[in-house]
């Protein structure tokens, strides 16, 4: 779509700015108990390790500030999520529609492609001049 490529670097800020945020949205409800709490059936690891991966990663991936480590972290952190809590419970099911997968996938490809895009415009790493 020709009229939408003079766009492609704010529409990706855009994109980078809500991933980041909703994942920081997932990182406030196990860390701090907001939006419903802590789920009671989540252990100690998930809350506070992926809990805080998922809270600061978020931050750093929306204001975009080491965007790029940031999201390849949150990335690895949704890949092991995707397998710990979909897959095995699912007896090894692979398939996200079966396995309710989806989002931890597409959380996981959305920040790998963040981690090889960098933090791009409308960033904190842009505005301190870092290389994005």
């Amino acid at each position: 779509m020709k009229f939408l490529k003079p766009h492609a670097e704010r529409l990706y800020a855009l994109f980078r700015i809500a991933a980041g945020l909703m994942f920081m949205l997932h990182g406030m409800q196990k860390v701090l108990g907001m939006f419903g709490g802590i789920p009671p059936e989540a252990p100690a690891f998930i809350v506070y390790g992926a809990g805080s991966i998922e809270l600061v990663g978020g931050l750093l991936i929306a204001i975009g500030l080491f965007a790029a480590p940031a999201a390849f972290l949150s990335s690895g952190t949704m890949a092991v999520a995707f397998f710990l809590g979909h897959v095995i419970p699912a007896q090894g099911n692979l398939n996200p529609l079966v396995n309710k997968g989806e989002l931890a996938v597409l959380y996981c490809f959305a920040f790998f492609y963040i981690a090889a895009h960098g933090s791009g415009i409308w960033s904190a790493d842009a505005a301190r001049g870092a290389k994005h």
